[in-house]
């Protein structure tokens, strides 16, 4: 086991699978000489050259064609958007050509693509550096949908995504990356080399896509959250004592029902917590979900906590997250339901 940071994990994933496989191609805009703008492919191109790494133009549109191109010629092309705000140009050729390729062609043709985004809040970035757009994506069928919550997982996920033989999106928690959100505090306050969350197998591995962890065990109310939201359940379930079970989804689409039906059967009850806005996020299929496999079994209605249905606001973005004292006040009315 080694100590990375989430930053660390994913260029680690990117080595391995550029070492085994002459067809892994990585490309987007500053990924190659820069090495990203968050540095998660820092030295690839050093290591690869400029002809399996390297510099795109800033076309997101041309970025992903590029790749579904390649894909369907036999490589594997893992693309970087630098921001997930920026895929809107890309959105078409997303649904319309990676998600489809393989059904439009009776199977001719597959996309072999992984699309990675830094997603969702922590850097002061506003409207167009912040959003959590994930819900976009579940609805789209033919596409998988990625968001880890640990170093660990977050290099055997874009390992098993970069092997998986269809499109998927890869979502990076930004506030992540450096340190882990512990969820008491606003920010990260412990370098990930120095918490157990920051220990990574060296070699490679996957951590297979749809199937759910359990990050907490309980049996009073279950917690379904990913990415960031994770950790926040976490300290939330400690800060109020509560016996809650959280499950970290890992995997948005496949979802691992399983795993979800389960402990929601065994506790009665269930909180869903997302960073992304209420309306027509993915807590409301989740919610529907639980719902319609669950019913009987359920002592209170599902409660979602979420960002709010507004603009991204910038200043105030630490008010617009899911905090520890929302999700209390969600466990107390699930609780009291």
């Amino acid at each position: 086991m080694a100590r990375m940071t989430m930053i660390e994990a994913i260029r680690s994933a990117h080595d391995l699978a550029m070492e085994r496989d002459e067809r892994v191609v990585v490309f987007g805009e500053d990924v190659g000489y820069f090495g990203g703008v968050f540095r998660c492919t820092a030295g690839l191109q050093e290591k690869y050259g400029s002809s399996r790494c390297f510099d795109a133009p800033i076309n997101e549109s041309g970025i992903v064609g590029a790749g579904i191109g390649m894909a369907a010629y036999g490589l594997k092309p893992v693309v970087e958007i630098q921001f997930a705000d920026y895929m809107y140009p890309a959105y078409d050729q997303i649904v319309s050509e990676a998600a489809r390729i393989r059904h439009r062609s009776a199977g001719q043709f597959t996309c072999q693509m992984v699309i990675r985004m830094p997603t969702g809040g922590g850097i002061f970035g506003g409207q167009t550096h912040s959003q959590s757009p994930e819900a976009l994506f579940t609805h789209v069928s033919g596409l998988k949908v990625v968001v880890p919550s640990n170093p660990q997982d977050a290099k055997g996920l874009l390992l098993a995504a970069i092997e998986d033989p269809d499109p998927v999106i890869f979502l990076e928690p930004k506030r992540l990356y450096n340190g882990p959100f512990d969820g008491h505090h606003d920010r990260p306050v412990v370098p990930w080399k120095n918490h157990p969350l920051g220990e990574v197998e060296d070699g490679p591995y996957t951590v297979p896509l749809g199937k759910a962890a359990i990050r907490r065990a309980g049996s009073a109310l279950t917690v379904l959250a990913y990415g960031t939201m994770v950790h926040v359940a976490e300290a939330a379930a400690e800060d109020a004592s509560v016996d809650a079970e959280v499950i970290d989804l890992r995997t948005l689409i496949p979802y691992d029902l399983e795993t979800i039906a389960a402990s929601v059967k065994k506790t009665g009850r269930c909180v869903i917590v997302h960073e992304a806005t209420r309306t027509s996020g993915f807590g409301a299929e989740l919610s529907a979900l639980v719902q319609e496999t669950c019913f009987y079994h359920l002592e209170a209605p599902v409660v979602r906590v979420t960002g709010w249905d507004t603009p991204y606001p910038h200043a105030q973005e630490w008010a617009y997250f899911p905090g520890p004292d929302r999700i209390r006040r969600a466990f107390k009315a699930v609780l009291e339901g």
